[in-house]
């Protein structure tokens, strides 16, 4: 009983801890001496802004950073379903049920 009460305080020390970590994105440089900005949870992105801005516009070419607009609607998860655009004939339909219409 005793250790199980050890532990429970030493979990709940360890989260109270893990709270206060530091979360501002480090500087460093890439092997070829580009300035890079790297952030605790693994995305990095470049200090130039013109570079970064290329960056991005290369990236958001990439069928996996093509994700369903916010304003869309419908689609389930990976992809399955068909996705209502803003503007479709079908968007904000609402029930097709006569009986709660």
């Amino acid at each position: 009983m005793r250790a199980a009460f050890a532990l429970i305080c030493i979990l709940a020390a360890g989260s109270g801890l893990a709270a206060e970590l530091d979360r501002t994105p480090l500087e460093a440089a890439t092997v070829d001496g580009q300035k890079v900005r790297l952030f605790p949870n693994g995305r990095w992105e470049f200090v130039d802004v013109a570079k970064a801005a290329e960056a991005n516009k290369l990236a958001a070419e990439y069928p996996e950073n093509k994700t369903r607009p916010i304003e869309a609607q419908g689609g389930l998860f990976g992809g399955v379903g068909r996705t209502i655009m803003p503007g479709d004939k079908d968007y904000n339909r609402g029930s097709l049920n006569p009986k709660v219409r």
